[in-house]
């Protein structure tokens, strides 16, 4: 934890008097924040009032998770710091599955909460809540401001530590009496040069490690992305020709249908990606933490590979898997040595390794003629980011749907697709697509939800309307909790408990009460038309897909076996 000292700071220009409350206000104006998710209460009110006349682009969702959900998305999209806010209490917890889905995907946000005055702390008065002690493990930090003096430092050092290193949710914590103290003082803080360097006699380790395998393989984390280093690893896949598979979070760091992207590796990951880590003898993993979703049994993980790692969390080197070869630092920094030297020395001879790993993802290509009459969700998803071209940006939910995105759409790169990867939290879909379509206007933004996940926040239908967001999105409605189906199908005997959701209602028409235009598909036949007014409605736009609610996704690597393991449907 960062402590704030006096001598961290650095003055900024003289300035009248002014309470917390607007330092606040002109802090994040200062910082060039433009958009604020949030919800008013009574702990906040002082700064709700100072919002008035700000060029702040305050966003009233209809809960605090979408707040922080739509905070989260619109980082991932703008690469920018998200901004939430909520009052004390039930407000400030209604912010912790968002902050816990930052921290886990280290995206970076930072969550400002209103709390009682100073002076009732601890005495459990109306709506208190210890929101640091709460959120003490989900946070990379969090600050409980004392004084109106202190609030410029506050949250310019959250803004610091929110996007620094590993990046990921700062929590500002602002007692009332503080929002309505007034100050002449205006201390900014001193951000300090605390970039890790990278070793380059480990790139040099590298270099020798990848020049000495016959089988390499890149294995993409979300931290490419996270660390600007998309453009430096295509460069590098460029020159080396080696193969890669990536996480979830990783998808469209290269490509969808880029030549030797395998596809996603893991519990829902494609044969070709799973066997060519099961095969190779080098892993060049970069951005990315051996997730067990990704890893299957970690014990029989990639069981003849050396581990060249590349991160810039020192923590996460050797967590899970030993690394014959760490390289800590800034990922583009390390990815463009790397690159260097390997285009100063001779090719790589895996002419033979990347051959086979490019058979083996066209024998495994999923097929999209199935049978019947029924949507076939993977050739819609399949189909509708194909249509919507590059600038296509999926905010999916968490469920069977989330894994047919994965698996099925095309994806142009990174920022366009934005799930709950280390969480899975129901219900992101719809605020993250708020979220990123603010981020990002011009792009054709798509939440793809699933019933279940779609009704735990299916209020913020009413920010779409509010604010004439054009999102769109596509609901693939199963009647069911799907995954947690399919797994009682497969390993729980069939016993069926308590997944059955038949009784959703008629999304048209709850869509249509909140304003906003919808339809439904339920036949084959009805798909590409229905994609096409979808993408072609001038605002927010809702189709209703009927599916089977037996259809499963496959492959699976089930529980307790490795990735080579995989199960597959009839």
């Amino acid at each position: 934890m960062t402590v704030m000292t006096a001598a961290a700071f650095k003055p900024q220009a003289e300035a009248a008097p002014r309470s917390g409350a607007r330092l606040l206000v002109s802090t994040l104006e200062r910082l060039g924040v433009e958009v604020v998710f949030g919800y008013p209460g009574g702990a906040i009110m002082p700064v709700y009032d100072a919002l008035a006349g700000s060029t702040l682009k305050h966003i009233l969702v209809r809960h605090e998770q979408g707040a922080a959900f739509s905070a989260d998305a619109y980082a991932r999209k703008s690469g920018k710091v998200g901004v939430c806010m909520a009052t004390s209490g039930p407000g400030a917890t209604n912010l912790v599955t968002g902050i816990a889905n930052a921290m886990m995907d280290s995206v970076p946000i930072v969550c400002i909460t209103g709390n009682v005055a100073q002076g009732l702390m601890g005495t459990d008065a109306f709506q208190e809540i210890d929101i640091l002690g709460v959120t003490l493990p989900i946070v990379k930090h969090s600050i409980l401001v004392r004084s109106a003096a202190d609030v410029p430092a506050a949250i310019e050092e959250a803004f610091h530590i929110a996007r620094s290193g590993r990046p990921g949710p700062v929590l500002v914590d602002l007692p009332k009496d503080v929002q309505f103290e007034t100050t002449g003082e205006d201390y900014g803080f001193h951000i300090p040069n605390d970039t890790p360097r990278v070793d380059h006699d480990a790139v040099a380790a590298a270099e020798a490690a990848i020049r000495a395998a016959k089988k390499p393989l890149v294995y993409i984390g979300g931290g490419v992305k996270i660390g600007g280093a998309t453009e430096a690893l295509r460069a590098f896949v460029d020159a080396t020709g080696i193969p890669q598979v990536s996480t979830l979070n990783a998808l469209g760091t290269i490509p969808t249908d880029a030549p030797g992207m395998l596809g996603m590796l893991g519990m829902h990951g494609t044969r070709a990606a799973n066997h060519a880590v099961q095969d190779s003898d080098l892993l060049i993993v970069v951005g990315a933490r051996f997730d067990d979703r990704a890893t299957g049994k970690l014990a029989e993980f990639a069981p003849n590979a050396g581990i060249v790692h590349f991160d810039i969390d020192a923590s996460e080197i050797g967590k899970l898997r030993s690394a014959s070869v760490a390289v800590v630092g800034e990922l583009r920094e390390g990815i463009e040595a790397l690159t260097q030297r390997m285009r100063a020395g001779a090719a790589l001879d895996i002419q033979d390794w990347a051959g086979d790993c490019v058979r083996s993802a066209e024998v495994g290509a999923h097929r999209y003629d199935a049978p019947g009459e029924g949507v076939y969700a993977p050739a819609l998803l399949k189909e509708i980011s194909e249509a919507a071209g590059d600038d296509f940006v999926a905010a999916c939910d968490v469920g069977q749907h989330q894994m047919w995105a994965a698996m099925h759409c095309r994806f142009a790169k990174p920022e366009a697709h934005i799930t709950s990867g280390g969480l899975g939290a129901m219900g992101f879909g719809l605020p993250a697509g708020i979220g990123a379509k603010l981020a990002d206007p011009s792009a054709t933004v798509v939440t793809i939800a699933g019933d279940g996940g779609f009704m735990m926040n299916i209020q913020e239908l009413a920010t779409l309307k509010r604010y004439g967001i054009p999102l769109k999105i596509v609901l693939i409605d199963n009647s069911s909790l799907g995954l947690v189906r399919q797994w009682q199908e497969l390993f729980f005997a069939e016993n069926y408990s308590e997944i059955d959701l038949s009784d959703n209602p008629d999304f048209v028409k709850v869509a249509e009460a909140f304003g906003v235009e919808a339809f439904r598909i339920d036949r084959r036949d009805q798909v590409s038309d229905g994609i096409q007014r979808l993408l072609a409605a001038d605002g927010p736009c809702l189709a209703h897909v009927v599916i089977d609610p037996r259809d499963n996704v496959w492959p699976l690597v089930p529980p307790g076996k490795n990735n080579a393991e995989m199960m597959e449907g009839s």
